[in-house]
């Protein structure tokens, strides 16, 4: 496994190769995984969200409709001009090239989602981020994370891992309050409140 958070030439390379290198517009899984995503969610509208890493903004559409604004953010700036076409008949959407936990925005949001981002980090950058999350999501917020679980060799960590750290800061007298998980042969999605 990589001892270093992966770099952004390593996601520049893959999107230079491919412009839909995990196949988001055409896969069963990232159809099944998108509606799983949606349907997790405990509130029909949110009032400010943020995802991390949007890539070329599948997802990002659905959220759009749940959300008076989004801020959907990517590691890599090859994906976003995708991402922002795809969104441009969403005005509320605000797409940026950003690499957490290097920069992270400064505003509150109700909904911050982590999806098949985590596993890219070391395990102190990802507990950095952890913590950026947790300061920047309101009262009653919530977090939800999405990830691959089987072992890939390019990873820092797995979805397991990430995952993990999560729910090590979850329960009584901790910030967060786990209200949801499921797994599935290929991916974990785990639902979190702040307290």
């Amino acid at each position: 496994m990589p001892d270093s958070s992966l770099p952004l030439a390593y996601f520049d390379d893959v999107y230079r190769a491919n412009d839909d290198p995990w196949s988001f517009e055409t896969s069963p899984y990232e159809r099944d995984k998108y509606q799983a995503t949606m349907a997790a969610l405990p509130r029909n509208k949110y009032s400010n969200v943020f995802e991390i890493g949007c890539s070329i903004g599948v997802l990002s559409e659905l959220l759009a409709n749940r959300c008076n604004h989004l801020l959907a953010v990517d590691a890599s700036e090859l994906p976003l001009g995708a991402a922002r076409k795809r969104l441009a008949a969403y005005p509320h959407v605000t797409v940026r090239q950003l690499s957490i936990p290097n920069e992270f925005p400064d505003d509150q949001f109700d909904l911050i989602l982590l999806s098949e981002v985590g596993y890219y980090l070391v395990l102190d950058d990802l507990k950095c981020a952890r913590q950026q999350m947790l300061d920047h999501l309101t009262d009653k917020g919530n977090l939800l994370l999405v990830h691959w679980t089987p072992f890939v060799p390019d990873y820092p960590l797995t979805g397991d891992q990430v995952h993990e750290q999560f729910l090590e800061i979850a329960g009584e007298g901790k910030p967060l309050t786990h209200l949801l998980g499921q797994r599935t042969d290929k991916y974990r999605l785990d639902l979190f409140q702040k307290q």
